[in-house]
């Protein structure tokens, strides 16, 4: 293979592999923010920064964190799309769009956010080292999805 053959392969290969991170991310939070799936998706010394959300500095802090989720949050579903995703060697980032229904303390409510996240890889591994969400919106939604999540038909 050419030389520049197998560096575009690569660079398909690492926008996959972090697209491959981010789902797992995505479904480990909505199953009940699995702190044990969640963390080691991050380095040691990795930040996660929700905002309002709240704040961690490094894997054991992200693991608490996320330890405490399901307490708050008893429901959500993380779409997150349209993923810009720059590589640079070793290193990379991300930007993600995610709307997402989910209910808080038992209110429901509809979020629009974007992620901008730094990755870098490790033995040949993406992981997270720097997750920022900027939340666009945080909304109550009408009617009560947190009661009613599953309307019964009479077809």
């Amino acid at each position: 293979m050419s030389s520049d053959l197998e560096k575009k392969v690569q660079w398909l290969c690492d926008i996959e592999e972090i697209k491959q991170l981010k789902a797992r991310y995505a479904n480990a939070c909505d199953d009940d923010y699995n702190p044990d799936t969640l963390a080691p998706m991050f380095v040691e010394d990795a930040i996660w920064d929700g905002g309002a959300l709240g704040y961690c500095n490094g894997r054991d802090e992200i693991h608490a964190f996320f330890s405490n989720s399901p307490s708050l949050v008893s429901f959500a579903v993380h779409q997150i799309t349209t993923p810009i995703i720059t590589i640079d060697g070793d290193t990379a980032t991300g930007k993600w769009f995610t709307w997402q229904p989910w209910v808080v303390q038992g209110t429901p409510l509809w979020m629009s956010a974007t992620y901008n996240d730094e990755y870098i890889k490790i033995d040949g591994q993406w992981h997270f080292k720097h997750v920022k969400v900027n939340i666009r919106m945080l909304s109550p939604q009408e009617g009560n999805f947190a009661e009613t999540r599953i309307l019964e038909l009479n077809l």
